[in-house]
């Protein structure tokens, strides 16, 4: 009996646990959520309130307003008396009257007061018909509408809070769970003490330079200067010193459930990735004496808290997703067709396109919902190294479809290029993408039958297959609607990262309340069940949420620590002047060419695309157009230089987000293979992406019929 009580109080600790951590979060992530709603919302009732009420935006603040101070009906004959006698007064005190005339007009002033009591009666009329006007349905109206614009303007007046919330209760989640993002994962005990001092400096290096930022920015307020947002300066000192004695923590209490550990240079590589580049910005900026700088460039990245908030709510829908049948009834659309996993990568790939689009970035798609796409498709019979390709190279594919915000950011930054040509040239880049694709993996990806399915025997079983999905369309097709209907708004980059987390939660509650369906992972079998949960924990609503919750949390904190020192590294990049060092005129377009493409690689390795788009548009885009090369030509290949860095070893970001939602490989061929064998999860992407990446830097120059085939606009 005393055995089976401490097996149950194990999970149950687990689960409080699990709670505590997700709690928190779950109100940073509601609270985002209910201001991207709340700003739609107070619009669309401000339209409401001036269609229902024409003088409703004077109505509103009717408390406010008071009544005219001009007398309602004045005697005119009196008051022009009064003006004459007061001008009169006032000439016969003036010593010059004489010189510049003292006659006085009184029909001038009574044309005056005649003016001012035509403007008074105005006055009065609008008042009485604002008094008729107001209603207690009006006074009803506008006191929802100005109490959610006050709950609005609280939550949006402090996003920068949210963020940095968000991006310290994460780091610390990801920190306490050693879930960093690394070039290799921590296998032994040297890994992770070598990773966890990293981790020390890096964190003690960032309390420092918020530290004397901060004595810096108090200074110049003492001295009068006006500043905004001081109070941030004590939310980072606080956060990173956190960390610091979280770190600290981790380094005197050493793991001992990991082998020793025996070469320092894979050790080296299990430091994380934020922590490689906080040591180096760090050093770089006390060499030039700017020891507060990577605080300076967070405090600049606190400048896009609204986008970097919708990065949480887009992780949160892919976890919610993983909780959900959705992705498996999806796939049993395609199954009838016995597609082999050659044909199904491909399809994967142009289906997978369009929610990268609406994400906004690669790395955010493949946190959100990689752990489902390559489920699927190891349970479709893909090999364990197609599958991570797959997966890596998934979230590349939709960054220049419509309504991608990167590109908006582009066509915003540059005059010389629309979002309507960039996005038809993303859609033709796509298909060429996944035409590589298919070529290399029919040639590379080992035999297999090209056969598949009738129509005949196919359709019937897809149309069984799409009966299910009808509710889940019904919960997509009503919130879209209702959004449309009662905000005005439709699906866009915009209005995605508030309609997306609405429809995966009723999605989530249609399932377990509704359709009675149990949670996914026990569908995989005991082995992928969540043992630290008891049976009724896994089944619920409210588990399901707050699970997803919790599996975001850390995953975010990875991704926001990486996205903050690559701000700064940015920063470093731009501070230093090396691009400034890329010659103005190298004389032949080929070879300007060759070296943007390169260095455009370079900084998607080590940057994270909306930072890598300020820094190239001040840098290397005016050398661009200045030799000679098209602005659409130049930003097309730019987006997709950075999807080739983010799949290029030895950083490939793509690569470590798909290892930090899936795990590392475990097939044999994968640990102890061939060269190729181990490796092709990295091999394929990078043939695929620096295939497209050559076809399209190169092949406009060519040709007027090259251009227009690949860009889609004549040149």
């Amino acid at each position: 009996m005393t055995t089976n009580s401490g097996a149950l109080a194990a999970p149950r600790a687990l689960v409080i646990s699990r709670w505590l951590s997700a709690l928190p979060m779950l109100v940073i992530l509601v609270l985002t959520l209910l201001a991207s709603v709340g700003e739609t919302l107070h619009s669309r009732l401000l339209e409401v309130g001036g269609e229902t009420w024409p003088d409703y935006f004077s109505l509103r603040v009717m408390d406010h307003v008071q009544a005219p101070s001009c007398e309602h009906q004045p005697d005119l004959d009196r008051a022009v008396e009064q003006a004459v006698q007061a001008r009169q007064q006032e000439l016969a005190s003036d010593p010059f009257a004489d010189v510049f005339g003292g006659a006085v007009d009184r029909g001038a002033i009574r044309s005056s007061l005649e003016a001012q009591f035509a403007a008074c009666q105005t006055q009065w009329q609008n008042w009485q018909r604002l008094q008729a006007l107001d209603s207690p349905a009006v006074r009803a109206f506008a006191t929802v509408e100005a109490g959610l614009s006050q709950a609005v303007v609280l939550v949006t007046g402090n996003r920068r809070v949210l963020l940095g919330l968000m991006l310290l209760f994460c780091a610390a989640a990801a920190t306490l769970r050693r879930q960093h993002i690394a070039l290799r994962p921590v296998e032994s005990q040297r890994d992770d003490r070598v990773a966890t001092l990293a981790q020390l400096l890096a964190n003690g290096l960032l309390t420092v330079s918020a530290l004397l930022y901060r004595q810096q920015e108090l200074a110049q307020a003492a001295a009068g200067m006006p500043l905004a947002h001081l109070f941030m300066h004590d939310v980072w000192v606080l956060g990173f010193g956190g960390l610091t004695l979280i770190s600290a923590w981790q380094l005197r209490l050493p793991r001992t459930d990991l082998p020793q550990g025996e070469s320092w240079g894979r050790s080296l590589l299990s430091i994380p990735l934020y922590s490689f580049m906080c040591l180096t910005a760090a050093a770089q900026f006390a060499w030039h004496g700017f020891y507060h700088g990577i605080a300076v460039y967070l405090n600049m990245m606190a400048e896009l808290s609204a986008l970097f908030l919708s990065l949480g709510l887009y992780v949160w829908v892919g976890m919610l997703l993983a909780r959900t049948h959705l992705p498996r009834k999806v796939f049993d659309l395609i199954r009838p067709w016995q597609l082999p996993p050659k044909w199904l990568g491909v399809v994967v790939l142009l289906l997978t396109a369009l929610p990268t689009a609406y994400s906004g970035a690669s790395g955010i798609f493949i946190l959100a919902a990689g752990m489902t796409l390559y489920r699927e498709l190891r349970r479709a019979g893909t090999s364990e190294q197609l599958a991570l390709a797959t997966t890596a190279i998934s979230g590349s594919m939709g960054t220049m479809l419509r309504p991608c915000l990167l590109v908006v950011i582009v066509a915003t930054l540059n005059n010389s290029v629309t979002t309507d040509e960039l996005f038809t040239a993303g859609a033709r880049v796509l298909l060429l993408t996944a035409l590589i694709y298919t070529l290399y993996v029919l040639v590379l990806g080992g035999k297999s039958t090209l056969r598949i399915a009738s129509p005949r025997a196919a359709l019937p079983g897809m149309l069984r297959a799409l009966w299910p999905l009808l509710p889940y369309i019904a919960c997509f097709v009503g919130v879209v609607m209702a959004w449309e209907l009662l905000l005005g708004r439709g699906l866009d980059e915009f209005s995605a990262p508030a309609i997306l987390p609405l429809v995966m939660l009723l999605v989530v509650a249609m399932e377990r309340l509704i359709l009675k369906e149990r949670d996914p992972d026990r569908d995989e079998g005991p082995e992928a069940a969540d043992e630290s949960l008891a049976e009724p924990e896994r089944g619920g609503f409210r588990q399901a949420v707050m699970r997803a919750t919790d599996d975001s949390t850390a995953l975010i904190g990875a991704l926001l620590m990486l996205m903050a020192l690559s701000v700064s590294m940015g920063g470093l990049i731009e501070r230093s002047g090396l691009l400034e060092l890329f010659p103005q005129d190298l004389g032949s377009v080929w070879l300007t060419l060759a070296l943007l493409m390169g260095m455009l690689v370079i900084i998607g390795m080590i940057m994270d695309p909306y930072g890598a788009v300020l820094l190239v548009n001040a840098t290397l885009a005016p050398i661009a157009l200045d030799n000679g090369i098209n602005p659409l030509h130049f930003w097309v290949m730019t987006v997709l230089a950075f999807e080739m860095g983010y799949l290029t070893p030895p950083v490939a970001l793509n690569h470590l987000l798909t290892r930090q939602v899936v795990g590392m490989p475990t097939e044999w061929e994968s640990l102890h293979g061939t060269f190729w064998q181990r490796n092709f999860r990295y091999i394929l992407p990078v043939l695929v992406m620096g295939t497209a990446l050559l076809v399209v830097t190169f092949t406009p120059e060519a040709s007027d019929w090259a251009y227009r085939l690949l860009l889609g606009v004549p040149e």
